[in-house]
């Protein structure tokens, strides 16, 4: 069963993963409290930091397929005009999303999750 947030924010991974970043002009409260834990349940892997960011570490076999994977992430971030932070090591990446705005999650912050989590 789909259920939407008093914001009309999507709730599982597929309906965030079929939407699109949208601008954020700032001027909205980031989510918290109940509505961040219902989203982060939606959001494999994710968890949430201070109700400030979002982050999940990706791992791999080795440094290229690590490599390919955040070329991926930031191709991606480009299409969208949402830009995690990414930290790559050998066999890892460290993805951490908030909404600079606001400093804080927003929806685009699930959205891109959901759509990284795809790659």
């Amino acid at each position: 069963m789909t259920a939407s947030s008093p914001k009309g924010t999507a709730t599982t991974e597929t309906d965030l993963a079929e939407k699109h970043c949208t601008p954020c002009k700032g001027g909205v409260e980031p989510i918290k409290g109940r509505e961040l834990a219902g989203l982060i349940k939606h959001a494999a892997g994710w968890n949430a930091v201070n109700e400030h960011h979002i982050t999940k570490a990706f791992t791999f076999p080795d440094f290229k397929a690590a490599l390919e994977f955040t070329n991926k992430v930031g191709a991606l971030a480009e299409q969208e005009g949402h830009h995690p932070d990414i930290f790559l090591a050998w066999g890892k990446v460290e993805v951490s999303t908030y909404t600079h705005k606001i400093d804080g999650i927003s929806q685009n912050d699930f959205i891109l999750a959901a759509r990284i989590n795809k790659l």
